[in-house]
């Protein structure tokens, strides 16, 4: 799933691209009985209001808020994209044949992982922005840009890691809403923390020399403002070399980023630990259900 820096990736360059573009058509084959009374797209009955809602706005700025790709247009409207497992939002010229788009040139947008095309808006440019969702999990709906704070998909997220007012006092009250609960997890909770998934949480931990099962309240204070830097540093670093494309996330050109070339830890099962001095070897387990990945010399179970 992308995380803050490949939203924020997504973001930066959709900015350069689609803000002062009017809205012109949307067109989408999500279909879904599950999502039926659900106002998203995949409802095949929310989508005429989504389309009335946002033909002709002009599009005045896309921002992010945790993992979600805000689309702010005029009307007082925004339309809210997240991303999920395997969605990204793609940004140039195409073409609609044999009831699918493909496009244009030849060059990044043609990149296998960026053909699961299911939702097009045509712009005034000519242009086109689409969505493409491999496993059809992403959530589009459009709400009043008024209510982005009582939006129920936003109003629950935690603070912004990134934001210039996050202090160490505020991470560290953060991490101790769950005190009894394990770092990995905790990290991962976009209600204490907003942006932060598994591949970060595992760099951030690896960097930070703490055990992805270590108990919150349990790791010592030095260790914490560590941590603190260290999310810091590590989604900085990313966004810098555009995300992470280990798996299916592309930016809006079509492009891979550069983040999986310098992992530390994550997905390097059985490899020697790249920490200067130490000698030991990446293992993987479970916590929460979710994949970690560790060293086990260094990093320390508090």
């Amino acid at each position: 799933m992308p995380e803050l820096p490949e939203v924020q990736t997504t973001v930066n360059i959709l900015n350069k691209k689609v803000k002062g573009l009017t809205i012109l058509d949307v067109w989408t084959d999500y279909d879904s009985a599950f999502h039926k009374d659900k106002k998203n797209i995949k409802d095949k009955n929310y989508f005429p209001f989504f389309k009335k809602e946002i033909l002709n706005k002009k599009i005045l700025g896309v921002t992010r808020r945790a993992k979600n790709v805000l689309i702010n247009v005029s009307g007082n409207k925004t339309i809210l994209v997240h991303m999920k497992m395997t969605g990204h939002l793609l940004y140039g010229k195409y073409k609609f044949e044999n009831k699918k788009w493909f496009p244009l040139d030849e060059g990044p947008l043609s990149d296998p992982y960026n053909r699961f095309i299911h939702l097009v808006f045509s712009l005034s440019n000519k242009n086109f922005l689409v969505l493409s969702d491999t496993r059809k999990f992403a959530k589009v709906f459009v709400y009043d840009t008024d209510k982005t704070y009582k939006t129920a998909d936003l109003e629950k997220l935690g603070p912004e890691p990134l934001d210039k007012s996050f202090t160490y006092k505020i991470f560290k009250e953060r991490l101790y809403k769950k005190p009894n609960s394990v770092i990995k997890t905790v990290l991962m909770d976009q209600t204490i923390i907003a942006g932060i998934g598994n591949i970060y949480s595992d760099e951030v931990l690896w960097m930070s020399s703490i055990h992805p099962k270590s108990i919150v309240k349990n790791i010592e204070e030095k260790r914490l403002k560590l941590l603190f830097k260290n999310v810091i540093k590590v989604l900085n670093e990313s966004i810098k070399v555009g995300g992470d494309s280990m798996s299916d996330y592309r930016n809006p050109l079509g492009e891979k980023g550069g983040y999986q070339n310098i992992h530390k830890v994550y997905r390097r099962t059985g490899e020697r630990c790249q920490k200067k001095n130490c000698k030991g070897i990446i293992r993987r387990i479970k916590v929460g259900g979710r994949s970690s990945h560790y060293c086990d010399v260094h990093q320390i179970l508090y």
